[in-house]
């Protein structure tokens, strides 16, 4: 393909980030919108260049002059869009999490490949410079052998544009039984896929103690064992409702440490800016001396993940070539959020590759 036409489902609170990087590839055209919301809708199509607008879904699908569609609708009815259009013969990009359930994630992979067509699910953090170089510098050996990952998240409060401009009717469906859970649902669905790209290593065993405020943040404590016996992970959310941090998007921020046999790589930053450290630090020594090596000259703007994933589906379409994440990834991602609460639910270990369905933690949705 010379240049992708693009429809766009759903135009809701994060549309805007996913479709930027499609409107800054001169290989993509933005060329339709669907939304049910008309108003919403047409302030897209009009801010995006888009020269159609539909209401309905199988409108837009019928429209045989364009190669993908963009799926940026709520989580739960990702299934029945992404195979209507896998279906209607258009590749899929899909936003995360996959679905409600892993099986019907594999569904929508089983679809993509039952039609010939591309299905990803979009993960900003696999495209997420910091990270992006914290893998290779794994990969490469400037740490050794890892041995741990730990992954700690905060929540708190900013004073964010961004943040301030959110529609609050956007968020509903977040909060009540269309939804199988909460923050660990919703947001960390990015840390469990890092927790399993980061170090290319399945995971074995889930601990877990998860607890509930203000309805829908769930702090956590979580660790992992790795199919390798000698590597360990540690997952952490902390809710500070009364801290506020600097970020250009939510009141959030996130630190990842990896730990190697010879050294150390801290990320310091992801959606927020909450340290004044360069976004990637790498620390090694020997008996010769310690050195800490700072980089700072990468992007290390959270949307330039958004940006150089929507511009690598593109790369995908063009190429040929296969689209991070698979439909397979994004299902482990599914059952080891799953196993999480699980995990915290029976007060054992659980292994993430035997999960099925969905988990539902207790007192979810029943106020």
């Amino acid at each position: 393909m010379d240049k992708i036409r693009l429809g766009v489902l759903g135009a809701g609170n994060i549309a805007a980030l996913n479709v930027k990087g499609y409107l800054l590839d001169p290989r993509c055209e933005v060329a339709a919108v669907c939304d049910t919301d008309e108003v919403v809708g047409r302030q897209a199509a009009q801010d995006w260049g888009a020269p159609s607008f539909y209401r309905d879904l199988d409108d837009m699908l019928g429209d045989s002059s364009l190669d993908a569609i963009e799926v940026l609708t709520p989580t739960h009815l990702h299934h029945d869009h992404v195979i209507a259009a896998l279906e209607a013969g258009k590749h899929v990009s899909v936003q995360k999490p996959a679905a409600n359930t892993i099986e019907d994630a594999r569904a929508m992979g089983a679809a993509a490949e039952r039609n010939g067509r591309t299905l990803r699910i979009s993960e900003c953090f696999v495209h997420y410079p910091p990270l992006e170089l914290a893998k290779k510098l794994v990969a490469d050996g400037a740490i050794g052998k890892p041995t741990s990952l730990r992954i700690r998240t905060l929540v708190g409060q900013t004073d964010s544009s961004f943040q301030a401009n959110l529609r609050p009717e956007g968020y509903g469906w977040r909060l009540d039984s269309r939804s199988p859970g909460g923050h660990l649902f919703d947001d960390m669905v990015h840390k469990y896929a890092m927790a399993l790209w980061l170090l290319d290593l399945d995971i074995t065993s889930v601990q877990a103690v998860v607890r509930r405020r203000d309805l829908f943040m769930e702090p956590c404590a979580v660790l992992f064992e790795y199919e390798d016996p000698m590597v360990l992970g540690t997952m952490e959310v902390q809710y500070a409702p009364k801290l506020y941090m600097r970020s250009s998007y939510y009141g959030a921020d996130e630190f990842f440490e990896i730990t190697g046999d010879e050294g150390l790589i801290w990320v310091t930053r992801a959606t927020g800016e909450m340290l004044d450290l360069a976004p990637v630090m790498l620390f090694t020594g020997n008996d010769q001396g310690c050195r800490t090596t700072e980089f700072r000259d990468l992007d290390a703007d959270w949307g330039a993940g958004f940006v150089r994933s929507s511009q690598h589906f593109i790369d995908a379409l063009t190429h040929g070539t296969p689209a991070d994440m698979s439909p397979e990834s994004a299902a482990k991602v599914l059952q080891l959020c799953f196993a999480v609460y699980q995990a915290s639910e029976i007060g054992a270990p659980v292994d993430p590759r035997t999960m099925t369905g969905s988990v539902t933690p207790t007192g979810w949705a029943d106020w």
